[in-house]
């Protein structure tokens, strides 16, 4: 399955890794780039913006911090979901 991640913190990034172990193709956010670096050693593809992963895949995880960082993520930043 082809998944977008976007949040590679503490939690997302061992997740992320995780589901590229086990054979997922993931596309990933770039916001974080030295995370996005090292997953996409791993396999995982890169995007600039939450709108372009989701342009990609079948299903999208967020990981994110906190409940303000959702609607920034998804639908309130032009260029989001």
């Amino acid at each position: 399955m082809k998944i977008g991640f976007i949040g590679l913190g503490i939690m997302g990034k061992p997740m992320a890794a995780n589901l590229i172990k086990a054979g997922h193709e993931l596309v990933v956010s770039a916001h974080n780039e030295a995370a996005a670096s090292e997953l996409a050693q791993l396999g995982a593809s890169t995007a600039r913006t939450p709108r372009e992963i989701a342009a990609q895949v079948e299903l999208l995880i967020t990981m994110l911090p906190n409940s303000p960082q959702v609607p920034m993520a998804s639908w309130a930043v032009p260029g989001r979901i």
